[in-house]
Formats: C-alpha cells, sequence, structure tokens
C-alpha cells in the first residue's frame, strides 16, 4: 500500500432526493366530462447507498468527492401513473468500513461482506395523488400530498482494516521489517519513528499452500489512546484483526513494561480489544545470547512468548506456526 494511496477516513455531505409530488389529476376523457380523481402517486427520492467491494482496500476515491447527491423523484401523472424513482448512488467501500453520523458520532452501520448494502442517507418518500383521498362524502378530492423531503448532512467513512493477525508494539519495535520479510509486502523501512504512517498488508504464506494476513499497524507510545503520537488514527485498525502479535526489541530497557504499556493503551482505547488472542514476539533476538534471553524469559514469567530474528531468519517459522495455532485454536 502506498503511504499516499491509502486514505481510511473521509467526510461527505450526502443530499438524498426529494420525493416526487402527488398528483391532483382528475379524470377527463370524451363522453366523461367530470370524472373522478386519477392522480398518481410521486415516485420515490433516490437513496445514497454504500455497497461493499472486496476488491477493494482505500477510501482514496471519495476523498475529493466532498459532496454526494441522488436523484429527485418523479411527480405522479393522471390515470393513476406513479412518478418515476430518483436515480439512486452507489458508492463502493472496502470491506470494514464503518458508516457515522458526523455530528452525533452514531454508528449507522458496517460492511463487513462482498456485495452487502446499507442506505447512507434515505431518500423521500413519494407524495399521494388524490385518488387516495376520495371518500363517501368527498368523490372529487383536488388536492395530493408533496413529496418528503430527503436526507442532507454530514457522514463519515472510517476503515478498519480486516487482517488475520494485528502487529502491535513501539515504533522501531521491527514490525515492517517483519512483514517485509514473511510476505511480499515492501513498508517502508528506517531507523527512525512513524517510519509507517498507514497499516501496511502482506499475506504471509505457510506450511502445505496455506496462509494468513497480517498488518503492520503504525507504532504505538505511551498516551495514544489520548490522541498522542498517531493516536486513534490506528488504534482503530486493531479491532478488526483476528489475534494480536505484541512485538517488543530485544534491545528494550524494560521488555515487561513496554509490553504492559502496549496492553493499558488498548485497554483505554477499547477494553475488549483484550479479549483477542495474543502473543508476544521479542523481535531482535540475534542481538541476544542464551543468558539474555534466559534473563528476559524470567522477567517474562506466565507470558507466552518467542525469540526470533527479521535479519537472521531466527525461529520465523517457529513464529510463524505459533500465529498459525493461535489463529484456529
Amino acid at each position: 500500500m502506498a503511504e499516499s494511496n491509502f486514505v481510511d477516513y473521509v467526510k461527505i455531505h450526502c443530499k438524498s432526493g426529494h420525493g416526487g409530488a402527488g398528483s391532483h389529476h382528475m379524470r377527463r376523457e370524451k363522453f366523461i366530462a367530470y370524472g373522478g380523481p386519477d392522480g398518481g402517486d410521486g415516485g420515490r427520492g433516490g437513496h445514497i447507498i454504500v455497497v461493499g467491494n472486496k476488491q477493494m482496500w482505500t477510501l482514496l476515491h471519495l476523498k475529493y468527492r466532498k459532496h454526494i447527491k441522488a436523484g429527485i423523484g418523479e411527480p405522479g401523472g393522471k390515470q393513476r401513473s406513479s412518478g418515476a424513482d430518483g436515480e439512486d448512488i452507489y458508492l463502493e467501500v472496502p470491506l470494514g468500513t464503518i458508516a457515522k453520523d458526523a455530528e452525533t458520532g452514531e454508528v449507522l452501520f458496517e460492511i463487513s461482506e462482498d456485495g452487502e448494502e446499507h442506505i447512507l442517507a434515505k431518500g423521500g418518500k413519494g407524495g399521494w395523488g388524490n385518488d387516495h383521498f376520495k371518500t363517501a362524502t368527498n368523490q372529487t378530492p383536488r388536492y395530493a400530498q408533496p413529496g418528503e423531503e430527503g436526507f442532507e448532512g454530514w457522514r463519515i467513512l472510517e476503515l478498519k482494516v480486516l487482517a488475520d493477525v494485528g502487529l502491535v508494539g513501539f515504533p522501531s519495535a521491527g514490525k515492517s521489517t517483519l512483514l517485509s520479510v514473511v510476505s511480499a509486502a515492501k513498508p517502508k523501512i528506517a531507523e527512525y519513528h512513524f517510519t509507517t504512517l498507514v497499516p501496511n498488508l502482506g499475506i504471509v504464506g505457510h506450511r502445505e499452500q496455506r496462509s494468513f494476513v497480517m498488518a503492520d499497524i503504525p507504532g504505538i507510545i505511551e498516551g495514544a489512546s489520548e490522541g498522542k503520537g498517531l493516536g486513534l488514527r490506528f488504534l482503530r485498525h486493531i479491532e478488526r484483526n483476528s489475534m494480536l502479535l505484541f512485538m517488543v526489541p530485544a534491545d528494550s530497557d524494560d521488555h515487561l513494561k513496554e509490553f504492559k504499556i502496549l496492553m493499558s493503551e488498548l485497554e483505554k482505547y477499547n477494553p475488549e480489544l483484550l479479549d483477542k488472542q495474543r502473543f508476544l514476539g521479542i523481535s531482535k533476538a540475534d542481538m541476544l545470547d542464551e543468558e539474555l534471553m534466559s534473563e528476559i524469559s524470567a522477567e517474562l514469567e506466565g507470558i507466552p512468548h518467542l525469540f526470533f530474528s527479521s535479519v537472521t531468519g531466527q525461529n520465523i517459522q517457529q513464529l510463524k506456526d505459533k500465529i498459525w495455532e493461535i489463529l484456529n485454536s
């Protein structure tokens, strides 16, 4: 995913169609000078509809399309003929897209399946024609309903990356390097914080032609749940992962403390994240000897973990085996 092409948040102004007015036409034909009401109903205003597309991975196509407008319903006609419905507008989005009301923050729906459709902005109903209003005491009503107004307002679309494994760690923990080694993904890698500014996805090949999807998520810092660093922009992506691989580098000053900070930030953002399957990987293990590994393992007593090195390939296959075991447990 090129950073410039990955967009996971858009705010768009939606205007659905106004419903068409009902007709108050009176039947007039040869030899029928004073026929009864035969006005048809107005057409429904056009909806703005969101539809899932499994081939898409970004909201880039909506970034510069700020105003979305559906068609208006046509008015009803004579002989009880209904007006045509307004044109519906379809917005294709990646799976994992969530729609929200921009004013209240209320979640309206989530797109999780290919072809799944939800109405983002509902068109107004068409008005009834005067044929609906005739009664025994009023057989020639000369009025009809106007069409209903459509919706007009701002909506937010947010994308939560869908992956089997989410990599969670501080900046420079080696997440991007691991993804580049176990998959064909080519994330930007450098020795400074926040090299990764957007999530990167890679398909990891496993034994016997099996595979799983891994997401390299921008690094967490202490206070991320309060918006520090890249803050809430990336934390929402973690919600969509089946399991979390926590990563703490071998050269950390305090491995247990770093792990606990990562756990704390996730809990503050969404306590349900701690219900996910998780595992701890100690990266850059080529920097350690057996004695140091034993000391770190003692420090992490009771926390399942594995030492590995993306540079030398140390325990990479064992790490993939462990991930596969957890995903299929």
